[in-house]
């Protein structure tokens, strides 16, 4: 479980490259981010992490950074 991994699967889930994102993005400024990609973000985190987060999680997060800090609180 690691950021860069995360930050792969954000992408995947966004149809993004990678290598645009780092943990410093803020992703509600990405052209692809709308509700459906938040809500294939929240499904992502779901597949690849077994964590619950909601449309509030979202919106309190800023960057890439904040979500995974999210995720990786809850995973532990």
């Amino acid at each position: 479980m690691s950021l860069d991994t995360f930050i792969s699967h954000f992408a995947e889930a966004l149809e993004t490259n990678a290598a645009e994102l780092s943990s410093d993005t803020v992703f509600k400024d990405l052209a692809s981010w709308d509700s459906l990609a938040a809500l294939s973000v929240i499904a992502m985190i779901d597949e690849h992490y077994g964590v619950s987060v909601g449309g509030t999680d979202l919106e309190k997060a800023r960057s890439l950074q904040d979500l995974w800090d999210l995720v990786a609180q809850r995973k532990a």
